[in-house]
């Protein structure tokens, strides 16, 4: 895929809805820890982070949305939460904002401990037929 053809923008679409906001890549970074968890630190004006916050105010903790950076393609995600973000550097109309979501993982069989299923109960004495 060319530069030219990709976005410039990141959409979020809630799966049960359809509705979906865009951010601008250029006011976003992404962040991403060993479990899967992504922290998308957004910092516009403050119109926009309150759209955003507007958006995000209707999905419980697990919302499931997709997530497509710069038209690539549909990511399924988990909506986790929005935190304040803590920048002091910015002018008054600037707004902060940290979008917690975390990748659905799928585990893999050998993640999984065998369960033991024998019991370790003996009877005492002789048991009646």
């Amino acid at each position: 895929m060319l530069n030219s053809e990709m976005s410039n923008r990141i959409k979020l679409t809630i799966i049960k809805t359809g509705e979906s906001i865009e951010l601008d890549q250029r006011r976003v970074q992404i962040r991403e820890n060993k479990n899967g968890l992504m922290a998308l630190s957004y910092v516009a004006p403050i119109f926009e982070a309150m759209g955003l916050e507007d958006f995000f105010d209707n999905i419980d903790s697990s919302g499931k949305l997709t997530m497509n950076i710069g038209g690539t393609g549909d990511v399924n995600v988990n909506f986790r939460g929005i935190v304040e973000g803590r920048e002091k550097n910015f002018s008054k109309n600037i707004d902060h904002k940290i979008l917690l979501l975390e990748e659905p993982k799928c585990h893999r069989s050998a993640e999984y401990v065998p369960i033991k299923r024998s019991s370790k109960f003996r009877p005492r004495g002789k048991i009646s037929k």
